[in-house]
């Protein structure tokens, strides 16, 4: 439900929709009849955060925002992280496919936020034809989070360690679980809303604070879900993926988009990112890497062995071999801005996604 204190924005809609998969909760905006955009939240996040940006395009377009299994109001179905962002791109395949909220045949316009612009880029390397065009906002690496250590994704390990569910910080998976709203500690999910997701300096306007921490701590928490199971490895910093688990599905034991460079009908792809991002970043503050080189994490091995994860030039790497093969993209970067460039330049972000799904496709 809506929280109180901030209520959804005027022509934005709260529903549930069951599918052989799931049910799912889902906020919608704007003319059946329109085109259909289909917005995809990030991790330890919801649909809600794109309420205020759904209501700005549906003058435009038919915004359909769904919660990821496990996150917000939908189902906490487990998350078998051995199939990468599988479970999220199949669940949202269920959704448009037999629920009518997609005509037969029509394609879609998806914009992915950081863990959902990895489940863009796999419905549409698993449903060609399907996808009209792609904003990736914020977007993960191709080759998922943690642990690897050049453009094209080499591991830093065999075993992944340093990726997937013992990356999270236990702090903030505890103080999730307990419904902790203080702002006593930098690992308080709070402090992490306002201090990561966001540029520090950024404020939010009154009452969405609050709303957007009600859905963080919604989630699903616990092996199969957030952040996941965890092995024990030998190679530092001790912990390597398990099998289940959002954490685990994005590591890059199991995740690897880099296919999408090759998919045949090429959709077109904006890129928009913030330029002070603190979370997808070649120098990321999640970062175990990146980390172990500040001193944070004790027992780093070195830049050769395990250096910051280069998520942007991962992600440059796969869309330069995209627009080698045909595709066509184009990168936004906004000024001043974090990891949420949709709730820090809210006008901007707007401006830019529109004209891009707007414009002629390239080809």
């Amino acid at each position: 439900m809506p929280s109180a204190a901030d209520p959804l924005p005027a022509g934005v809609e709260a529903v549930d929709v069951a599918t052989p998969r799931l049910r799912t909760h889902l906020l919608q905006a704007g003319p059946a009849t329109a085109p259909v955009l289909v917005l995809l939240h990030g991790n330890v996040s919801s649909a809600r955060f794109f309420a205020e940006t759904m209501a700005a395009l549906a003058g435009q377009f038919r915004c359909i925002a769904p919660d990821l299994r496990g996150f917000g109001g939908s189902e906490p179905a487990p998350v078998d992280a051995r199939r990468g962002v599988r479970d999220f791109a199949d669940d949202l395949h269920a959704l448009l496919s037999g629920t009518g909220l997609l005509a037969s045949g029509q394609r879609v316009h998806l914009l992915g936020w950081s863990l959902g612009s990895g489940v863009a880029l796999q419905y549409a390397i698993d449903h060609p034809g399907a996808v009209a065009s792609i904003v990736a906002e914020s977007p993960m690496s191709p080759y998922g989070f943690g642990g690897t250590k050049d453009p094209a994704g080499t591991p830093c390990w065999p075993d992944y360690a340093g990726s997937g569910g013992g990356t999270a910080s236990p702090e903030l998976v505890r103080r999730i679980a307990a419904g902790d709203r203080g702002s006593d500690d930098p690992a308080a999910p709070r402090e992490v809303l306002t201090k990561l997701y966001v540029k520090p300096a950024f404020k939010f306007p009154p009452g969405l604070e609050d709303a957007l921490l009600d859905e963080i701590l919604k989630m699903a928490i616990g092996d199969t879900h957030y952040p996941g199971d965890t092995l024990p490895s030998a190679n530092w910093p001790g912990a390597a993926p398990g099998e289940h688990g959002v954490n685990n599905a994005i590591s890059p034991r199991y995740c690897d988009l880099s296919g999408f460079a090759d998919v045949p009908d090429r959709p077109d792809v904006l890129w928009i990112r913030g330029d002070a991002d603190q979370i997808v970043s070649d120098a990321s503050l999640v970062d175990l890497g990146n980390l172990g080189a500040l001193g944070v994490v004790p027992g780093w091995p070195g830049a050769r062995v395990f250096p910051a994860q280069p998520m942007i030039g991962q992600m440059r790497a796969v869309l330069d071999h995209y627009r080698a093969a045909g595709g066509w993209y184009t990168e936004h970067v906004l000024s001043d801005c974090g990891h949420s460039p949709h709730l820090e330049h809210p006008a901007e972000f707007q401006a830019v996604v529109s004209g891009f799904l707007a414009r002629e496709p390239q080809r």
